[in-house]
């Protein structure tokens, strides 16, 4: 039984919602930063960058409070509202190629305690703390978690309907996404749609595995004090299943310490190898990989006996490339910290993979099919972890849209 309630946001009025929505920082080059600090004063940076233009950096607890002074300094001039009921915000985002709909609500701790937020990514026990102390110090939550749940008839008629109202927001970035958020607060449809949540037995984290572990941290710590308030839900996105849209993660690796020919002829231990040509190949198949080197593309096929088709880890494509190319032919076996190695969002596609080798960086590239929903699925389900850098899933959300606030 899943737990999501309504709770009144914060949001930036009407006027300056699309100068206020920010990508998440690490999105943005230095330039592209600085250019949106110094000439937008509304955006949603200024706030989690209220340290930008110091001589020295602040770090920890001072920068977080930072952080808290400088969304209370933009509630103060009007450009944040705390809404005055709780609501459940249904929210749609139009790329160039996909819609996404689905309802920003708040989930219940409980749930992720308790094994019903289902996880696929290991979360670093640092970073956990540190976002822990990032939420009790400026007691706001500003993006929220991507969760994926069953599709389902009855939250769909109230979105429906819901859709044939006017927006609370319309707008366009600069990055032609366009966005749109409605507030739901009639009774019976929260009332359908908190009932509807109820009857599913889990739901799956998409991203955000750090936010929502550091928020679990957050409400055990404040609940062991004696306390209570909003910090016993953190704020999610929780949107269909058959939404989602997971790209591959495609891998660069710098040299192979090996002729091209010797290189081949391991290969063929664990695929079959063809010439594809000089086009790009895009794999449009699980097991089937694209290779990039020395200015012509190659398809790798998985062998039978090459993986277990039956093990929700070692069936993954990109686990595939690691047990049978990365670790015994290259000698990669920490992808995390081992220079050689580098990866690409898959949305980049195929061009960026051969602009990288053709830059002399890389030796070669892997362009990898993307994990599938049922695959992400069956791996928490396991209770097993990705290899690292295995999905790169969109949507990507915007911070400031809503903001939850943690503390009475």
């Amino acid at each position: 039984m899943i737990k999501i309630s309504p709770f009144r946001a914060v949001r930036p009025k009407r006027h300056v919602a699309s100068l206020v929505a920010s990508r998440s920082y690490v999105s943005y080059t230095d330039d592209q930063l600085m250019d949106k600090l110094e000439n937008n004063p509304f955006t949603f940076l200024h706030i989690i960058h209220p340290d930008q233009y110091a001589v020295e950096r602040k770090q920890g607890t001072e920068k977080y409070e930072m952080v808290r002074d400088k969304y209370r300094d933009f509630t103060m001039e009007g450009v944040f509202q705390k809404d005055e009921t709780e609501s459940i915000y249904l929210y749609q985002q139009h790329t160039h190629s996909h819609v996404f709909t689905g309802l920003i609500a708040a989930v219940s701790v409980h749930d992720y305690l308790e094994g019903r937020v289902m996880i696929h990514e290991q979360t670093l026990t640092q970073r956990e703390e540190m976002f822990k102390e990032y939420l009790k110090v400026t007691g706001f939550n500003a993006e929220p978690v991507l969760l994926m749940y069953p599709e389902n008839h009855e939250v769909n008629q109230v979105m429906g309907k819901v859709m044939d109202e006017r927006p609370e927001f319309e707008f366009t970035t600069t990055d032609k996404v366009t966005h749109f958020l409605w507030k739901i607060e009639d009774t019976n449809d929260l009332q359908t749609l908190t009932t509807a949540f109820s009857t599913m037995d889990k739901i799956y984290i998409a991203d955000g595995h750090h936010r929502s572990a550091s928020s679990a941290l957050l409400s055990e710590e404040l609940t062991n004090e004696g306390k209570t308030g909003p910090f016993d839900h953190f704020m999610a996105y929780l949107i269909p299943e058959s939404a989602i849209h997971i790209h591959g993660f495609h891998r660069l690796i710098k040299n192979t310490n090996l002729s091209k020919d010797s290189f081949m002829k391991e290969l063929e231990q664990s695929f079959i190898v063809s010439e594809w040509g000089h086009s790009k190949y895009h794999p449009d198949r699980l097991h089937e990989m694209g290779m990039y080197i020395d200015g012509m593309w190659y398809t790798l096929t998985s062998k039978p006996g090459s993986f277990n088709p039956n093990d929700p880890i070692a069936s993954l494509d990109a686990e595939i490339l690691s047990r049978n190319v990365l670790q015994p032919i290259l000698g990669i076996s920490d992808l995390r910290n081992d220079p050689r190695v580098d990866f690409m969002p898959g949305d980049k596609g195929c061009d960026a993979i051969e602009t990288a080798v053709n830059s002399g960086k890389f030796e070669v590239g892997f362009a990898l099919y993307a994990v599938t929903t049922d695959q992400l699925k069956s791996v928490a389900d396991a209770k097993c972890i990705m290899p690292p850098k295995s999905t790169y899933i969109e949507p990507k959300l915007r911070s400031g849209l809503t903001i939850y606030e943690l503390l009475d």
